[in-house]
């Protein structure tokens, strides 16, 4: 193993002790940005006023094969946007 080889595997597993703990709040993070960019996206369609509509309406089709387990996590039983059904 080269010193270089070495000094990687050194490096990933420093980045993996440090990050190991924060990996949990990373990914609850992540999540939290998806749900506010699909409330954007969906707003006009769920009566919110939102400037940026014509541009959010061409991401829509992307929006749909997640827009279940979004509202499923916003605590809505079923589809709050009456053009959608899917559950």
């Amino acid at each position: 193993m080269s010193w270089k080889e070495k000094w990687s595997s050194f490096q990933a597993g420093l980045s993996e002790f440090y990050m190991a703990p924060y990996r949990r709040e990373f990914l609850r993070a992540a999540r939290e940005e998806d749900d506010l960019f699909l409330l954007l996206v969906l707003s006009e369609a769920l009566g919110l006023p939102n400037p940026a509509a014509y541009h959010t309406m061409e991401l829509l089709p992307v929006v749909y094969e997640e827009f279940h387990e979004w509202h499923q996590r916003m605590g809505m039983d079923h589809s709050p946007i009456e053009g959608i059904r899917c559950c």
